[in-house]
């Protein structure tokens, strides 16, 4: 990948990572919010406790297809069950169950693992959060919900997959902002020769 390709990609994460994180304060949320299609990172799931006086003590994550998940990174005061289909190298994780936690309100439960999206486009996730007094919570719903679904956003390049992504949308946005500000300084720069 060429320098100018991983720039432009780290600055599409940036904005995009600014937006999510604005938006999705409060929620469960999976990042980066954007990311190169089929190249392996480590990404993080953090869920909220917004239950006053309960804790969370079970974390309950479903893979989206094409979202391959090569390893987890140990989650202290948490023991981990993976559910897979196939086996050795074909192995492919379908779910991941967090149990045994304490975590208070005010804070978020943190699992780290490194995998790779197969192909451009958004990957959805479902999360089930089960707190200490019985109460669930699907993060499952449309981005608009009070409990939506964790997403982020796999970019080929600079592009993402078919129609307009919000990857894309970003990308579009940086451009015009980048065009602003040299337009800007050139016009300054003519002034100053003036």
């Amino acid at each position: 990948m060429s320098r100018t390709t991983r720039i432009g990609v780290l600055a599409l994460a940036s904005v995009a990572a600014l937006v999510t994180a604005a938006a999705a304060s409060a929620h469960a949320i999976v990042s980066p919010p954007v990311v190169l299609e089929g190249r392996s990172q480590q990404f993080t799931l953090s869920v909220p406790t917004e239950e006053d006086g309960a804790t969370t003590t079970r974390v309950e994550l479903t893979v989206p297809a094409g979202f391959a998940i090569d390893s987890f990174e140990p989650a202290p005061g948490w023991k981990q069950s993976v559910e897979v289909t196939g086996s050795g190298e074909s192995a492919v994780v379908q779910k991941v169950v967090w149990t045994g936690g304490a975590v208070p309100t005010g804070q978020d439960s943190v699992f780290r693992f490194n995998a790779s999206p197969t192909d451009a486009g958004t990957y959805s996730f479902d999360v089930r959060q089960t707190y200490s007094n019985g109460k669930v919570v699907d993060w499952s719903g449309p981005e608009s919900s009070d409990t939506p679904a964790p997403t982020l956003e796999s970019v080929g390049a600079l592009g993402g997959g078919g129609g307009t992504s919000t990857g894309t949308i970003v990308a579009i946005a940086l451009g015009g902002v980048a065009l602003l500000v040299a337009l800007g300084g050139l016009l300054a720069r003519g002034r100053e020769i003036a």
